[in-house]
């Protein structure tokens, strides 16, 4: 486990010099170690470097106060209702780290992915449009673009033509599929190129969802060479 400017992380490479690194954020009360185990499952032939922080220990409103890992304080799960901006915005920072220290390892913003889900998911799509250097691509899987009044105003130019792939199952019943799917509308309404996919689930990830996953990252992987 090593120490990234305030946040732990797991790493795994998937060869010597990696050639990419995909930063993956986990969901609300999870950790990092929760996704390490679907690397082998997306088959990748490519180098790659994965990097699963930690979320910060924070007491969260709607499970009473009670302290879990979380990337920013949930007030209600009705969307629409007030937002933990600042909490949002501090975790937003912390994986903006995450990308410099990839950088100074010697892998391009443009070989960088963000992913995460739900929680995980609402933070890659927050900071991957927001970074103001262009990004391999953002998977964002069972989540929602949080803040989304304010895209217009703190979006990047450099990302407006971000691959983007996002993902629900329609049986979720943590963060509805339609939640999902108006941040897919408001996105796309915006220019943006999703890759819109749903499976029949609950809150979770299936072999179909990691297979095409896996087909997508090995499309960014042949165009972007």
């Amino acid at each position: 486990m090593e120490v990234s400017l305030g946040l732990e992380t797991v790493e795994h490479e998937t060869g010597s010099g990696s050639l990419w690194s995909v930063i993956w954020l986990h969901g609300l009360g999870a950790d990092g170690n929760d996704f390490e185990p679907i690397i082998p499952a997306l088959n990748l032939t490519e180098s790659v470097r994965f990097i699963f922080p930690h979320a910060p220990i924070r007491p969260v409103t709607i499970n009473g106060n009670f302290p879990m890992r979380a990337w920013y304080d949930i007030f209600s799960l009705e969307r629409g209702r007030s937002e933990d901006q600042q909490g949002i915005q501090a975790s937003s920072s912390e994986v903006l780290r995450l990308i410099e220290k990839e950088v100074q390892r010697g892998v391009p913003t443009t070989r960088i992915f963000l992913v995460g889900f739900s929680q995980g998911a609402a933070m890659a799509l927050y900071t991957g449009l927001s970074c103001k250097e262009p990004l391999a691509g953002i998977i964002a899987l069972s989540g929602y673009l949080p803040m989304a009044e304010t895209l217009s105003s703190r979006k990047s130019k450099s990302n407006q033509t971000v691959p983007i792939f996002m993902a629900h199952g329609l049986m979720d019943p943590t963060v509805p599929e339609s939640y999902g799917r108006k941040s897919k509308d408001i996105l796309k309404a915006d220019g943006y190129k999703v890759d819109w996919n749903t499976y029949p689930m609950d809150h979770s990830i299936c072999d179909e969802e990691i297979t095409d996953i896996s087909q997508w990252f090995k499309k960014q992987f042949k165009k972007l060479g």
